[in-house]
């Protein structure tokens, strides 16, 4: 049966063959397997990781980086219809000499709207007026919603809203765009959002003033609060006149200081929507891992979108500028970090996006194309793909199923050439196998371990300001983890009778199955972001028919060029995925609370990236000789970046560009028992920190003595006696620090309890309420034990679903324009007669928030004190705590 194998190979019968012949051919084969199976020199194995390096460093880096030229002014005749970059910056640098716009200010009610208008009609006597219409509407509007165990209750916010209309147009479907003006505290919103701002003027510009109409008119929605939990955009749609014909968003966001925009966000079920994306946009930049990653809460963020989405609802795109979020809601957003380029960029891609939507077929009746959820993506800012979820689910199980079969195919056909048996080659495949579930769970388990070290030495977030350090302190744990098993088996076996060629060849097999296998499992549990393994088996699967079918599968390690030349494409487009989604991530790790540890995130999403970027790439080290210097040299790459990191390189923070965020208030705060007398009066600071490393870093120059854990002194104290405001899921962490001086408020918030009605027998008791301040209050409300909140003026359906909301219930009250005293009521049941009895507690809060309010002399001392690398979001507030 043996002689029968070898001469099956070798292409000839038994007849005529002699057992001189078949000894022959045996030596022969044996010299040629011991001559194929030879390693190669070990210098080379450097090399070769050396150059996948090169290779991220000259196309990756550099496409993730790119940018149009902007177009000037003077260079619009030559290019008509194109967005104007220049014309655009300039309408930046006026909003950007604005200061902040909070909700509520005069700055944001007034000095920016009376901008919008006059722009817009700047362009209304621009526009080609025998073929479009341009209607202008400012909304002052009120209303409430729920949203993150809040009642959120707003009054006169503002939008202005401008409507684009062909004259030949009758259609009733509306495209909308929608930015936002306003501005977090202090942040001067440069990039978030006036840069989408600017956007959507030019863009507006250019529809109105071309030759060339469209099908379906659109709304351009300049929505005035969207910093204070999306209020405008709700107002929007659900009151606006317009707002039932809006068919489709597109939602423009900022989250950094320019660079391109993401598309994290679609549809959702409307897959239409990005093959309009895919035939306009000239720059695109998207995935459907963003998105997956966004809607599981990963990031400390939200948009306009999800009210259009929810309450419209309206499908659509969601977008957002995200190069260097470090400046994301500080007071270093600003005009001169933003190129002319990065607004280009934008311009040119919303321009197309919004002529291909407003003339889609679709948009006359989206529903008939509701067709489920998409898989996308961009391939380096080249071009961009995209297919139906069920088409995703046909690829990845077709390729994984593939994957497995060339392997089996691969094994059999070793077994011929080998003269192994199949069992033998079947064991080999099955250790392997095991060696390659081994090394997966160390690429992943290196990386966070090193996590875990370092936050348990207080070094957390040491990449912040250099991410360069993620190569040594998490790339290299996990490619020592994905390589080590597997070098290790086979430098200790070296006297095998299978060839050093093969048995390589089998372990990338049993990568290949191990990752087949996990790519079913994502496909089947619904995770569209699998398309990311589909690609590298994808390639590893085209890799290997092209060994098969050629005599190379059988020629030492001349196979490995095969699959090292397949796998550039998946290696490009994977490595560029991570980065620009780790570049994504590192700004928010200084924003994204107290718990968890930040470097698990990082750390996952490294290894991640290196096991998908080198899965198929890194074993191939040991076609060199001495593979284990290769890994030494790892080894002693991820020391010297740990000794780096633990000098003043590793320290996160720097000024201006890379800062720790310490929110905070300076808060005078009363207590008032049942009987109404003044129970305790104080003030302090109330820190809420936004990262791992606490108040830690801020001893070096603030004097911190009697700084406390509100959570080890809040007892049964409604809020624990703070006006928390967005930030009450995690009042306990925060951090209270009591001052001598009493907190000078600018003007005083007033609560005054109108009347007091009895009804139903004593049982059931309504208070009547008048409420004056700045234009963001608080309430917080803690009905008695055996007492039951009835009714109330604000939504009732927080009140409906008790088991969901529990108290103390929170509301907060935006004002816009209309910053009038408050008229509220709540009624209550009791459960006896007794009126001599307190019914609820009542807590009430007042955010100064505005950049003009005045904070006193302590207060001012004391923000001084903070490091040069520090930046508070921070205002004057007051608490009062009332029973009734």
């Amino acid at each position: 049966m043996r002689h029968k194998d070898k001469n099956s190979v070798l292409g000839t019968s038994n007849e005529g063959v002699t057992e001189q012949d078949i000894d022959t051919v045996e030596v022969e084969m044996s010299i040629e397997a011991k001559r194929s199976c030879k390693q190669l020199p070990w210098y080379f194995g450097a090399g070769f990781l050396m150059a996948w390096m090169a290779l991220f460093y000259a196309i990756v880096i550099p496409l993730s980086n790119s940018l149009p030229n902007g177009l000037k002014v003077a260079e619009e005749i030559e290019k008509p219809g194109e967005f104007v970059a220049e014309r655009a910056e300039i309408l930046l640098l006026e909003i950007d000499r604005m200061g902040p716009r909070v909700a509520g200010d005069v700055a944001n009610e007034v000095v920016i709207y009376d901008f919008l208008l006059n722009e817009i009609e700047k362009i209304r006597s621009e526009m080609v007026t025998d073929l479009f219409e341009l209607e202008v509407d400012v909304q002052h509007v009120s209303g409430s919603y729920m949203r993150d165990q809040l009642m959120n209750v707003y009054r006169g916010v503002q939008n202005v809203i401008v409507k684009l209309s062909a004259k030949n147009s009758n259609s009733t479907s509306y495209l909308l765009l929608n930015s936002h003006t306003d501005t977090k505290p202090g942040a001067w919103g440069a990039g978030d959002d006036a840069f989408m701002v600017v956007v959507m003027l030019e863009v507006l510009r250019q529809m109105s003033i071309s030759e060339k109409t469209f099908l379906h008119p659109i709304v351009f929605l300049f929505n005035g609060a969207e910093e204070q939990s999306l209020l405008a955009a709700h107002g929007f749609i659900t009151q606006h006149k317009w707002a039932t014909s809006c068919k489709t968003v597109i939602n423009l966001e900022g989250a950094g200081s320019g660079g391109r925009e993401i598309l994290f966000q679609s549809g959702p079920n409307h897959p239409w929507l990005m093959r309009h994306y895919r035939n306009s946009v000239k720059h695109p930049f998207a995935t459907t891992l963003a998105e997956e990653i966004f809607q599981a809460g990963l990031i400390p963020s939200d948009t306009d979108f999800r009210i259009f989405r929810d309450y419209g609802p309206v499908p659509g795109l969601d977008m957002a500028t995200v190069k260097n979020g470090f400046v994301y809601h500080t007071k270093f957003d600003r005009w001169a970090l933003i190129s002319q380029d990065s607004l280009q960029n934008s311009g040119d891609n919303i321009l197309a996006l919004t002529r291909s939507i407003s003339n889609a077929e679709e948009m006359y009746d989206i529903e008939a194309y509701s067709e489920g959820h998409s898989v996308f993506f961009d391939f380096l800012g080249l071009f961009f793909i995209y297919y139906y979820e069920s088409t995703g689910v046909a690829l990845n199980m077709s390729f994984s199923l593939g994957g497995i079969l060339v392997v089996c195919v691969s094994l059999w056909r070793m077994s011929r050439v080998s003269c192994e048996n199949v069992s033998t080659l079947a064991c080999e495949f099955g250790i392997f196998l095991l060696l390659a579930v081994f090394g997966f769970l160390l690429a992943f388990g290196f990386p966070l371990l090193m996590s875990v070290l370092y936050d348990a030495g207080d070094r957390t977030m040491t990449y912040f300001s250099n991410s360069w350090l993620l190569i040594g302190i998490f790339i290299c744990p996990s490619l020592i983890g994905l390589v080590l098993p597997t070098t290790l088996y086979l430098t200790l076996r070296t006297k095998e009778k299978i060839c050093h060629a093969y048995r390589l060849q089998i372990a990338q097999h049993a990568h290949c199955v191990f990752l087949s296998v996990i790519c079913i499992i994502l496909t089947i549990a619904s995770f569209r972001s699998t398309y990311l393994c589909m690609i590298s088996l994808l390639f590893y699967f085209g890799s290997q028919v092209i060994n098969l079918l050629s005599t190379l599968h059988n020629r030492g390690y001349f196979w490995a060029l095969i699959i090292s030349a397949g796998q550039i494409i998946p290696f490009l487009y994977l490595s560029y995925r991570f980065y620009s989604i780790i570049s994504i991530v590192i700004p928010m790790t200084g924003r994204n609370g107290l718990s968890p540890n930040p470097d698990m995130l990082v750390a996952l999403l490294c290894a991640l990236g290196s096991i998908l970027s080198f899965g198929f790439l890194a074993p191939l080290i040991n076609a060199f000789r001495r593979p284990n210097c290769i890994i030494g040299g790892l080894v002693l790459t991820m020391f010297i970046f740990c000794m780096i990191t633990l000098s003043h390189i590793g320290f996160p923070y720097r000024s201006k560009t890379n800062v720790m965020r310490v929110d905070s208030m300076q808060v005078n705060r009363r207590f008032y028992d049942y009987d109404g007398s003044l129970s305790l009066e104080d003030s302090g600071y109330y820190l809420h920190l936004l990262d791992r490393h606490r108040e830690q870093p801020l001893h070096q120059t603030m004097n911190l003595t009697n700084l406390q854990r509100l959570g080890d002194t809040c007892g049964d104290e409604l809020m624990c006696g703070i006006p928390c405001y967005r930030w009450c899921a995690s009042r306990n962490e925060a951090r209270w620090l009591p001052r001598r001086e009493p907190v000078e408020l600018p003007y005083p918030t007033v609560l005054e309890l109108i009347n007091r009605t009895v009804l139903d027998n004593g049982y059931q008791v309504r208070y009547f309420f008048r409420l004056s301040g700045p234009p963001n209050l608080g309430l917080f409300v803690k009905p008695k034990l055996g007492v039951k909140l009835l009714k109330w003026s604000f939504d009732q359906k927080m009140l409906d679903y008790a088991g969901t909301y529990k108290p103390p219930l929170q509301i907060l009250i935006t004002s816009g324009k209309d910053n009038s005293p408050i008229d509220f009521y709540f009624e209550l049941l009791k459960s006896d007669d007794n009126s001599d009895m307190p019914v609820f507690e009542l807590g009430v809060s007042g955010h100064y928030a505005s950049p003009t309010a005045r904070r006193d002399n302590s207060s001012l001392e004391f923000l001084k004190t903070l490091p040069d690398f520090a930046y508070s979001m921070e205002w004057p507030s007051s608490y009062e705590r009332h029973i009734f």
